[in-house]
Formats: C-alpha cells, sequence, structure tokens
C-alpha cells in the first residue's frame, strides 16, 4: 500500500484528507495518479487539473517511482506575493 494524502483544494475536491492505495503497475506517481482517478468522479475532479505532486514530501513529477510504505501527496499549485 502507498499512503496517499490531499491538501487544500484538492482535499475538499477530493472529498477526503487521503488514502491507502494499492501500489499500481508500473509503480509511478502518475500512474498511482490515473489509478485514482479512475476510482471515482470525486478523486478525477480533484487530481485532472494542475496538482503539484511530493514524492516522500519532496516535489516529484509523475515519472518518479514509488515503492510500497511511501507516501505520495496532491496538493494545487501555490503563488505568492
Amino acid at each position: 500500500m502507498v499512503t496517499v494524502k490531499f491538501f487544500a483544494q484538492v482535499r475538499e475536491l477530493a472529498g477526503a484528507e487521503g488514502v491507502d492505495a494499492p501500489l499500481p503497475h508500473p509503480a509511478t506517481v502518475g500512474a498511482l495518479r490515473e489509478q485514482l482517478m479512475s476510482q471515482s468522479t470525486s478523486f478525477e475532479d480533484a487530481l485532472s487539473g494542475n496538482v503539484l505532486m511530493a514524492h516522500n514530501q519532496t516535489l516529484c513529477n509523475g515519472d518518479t517511482e514509488i515503492a510500497v510504505g511511501d507516501e505520495v501527496a496532491f496538493f494545487p499549485p501555490v503563488t505568492g506575493g
């Protein structure tokens, strides 16, 4: 299993703070995102737009490999002012 966390507007759209998800094949952050989006329209709404991703608390891209026990987070882009 992989621990998935949602933050800010992504959490609101997903309707959950996070989930435990089975490791996808291939085992990448992008494949996990696709797997989650296929599970529900709420997850699809939350993850289909422009979201940032983190693997074990480090920003990453969809090609980043993941393993059982890892943490993946999805959150909206942030801006400063």
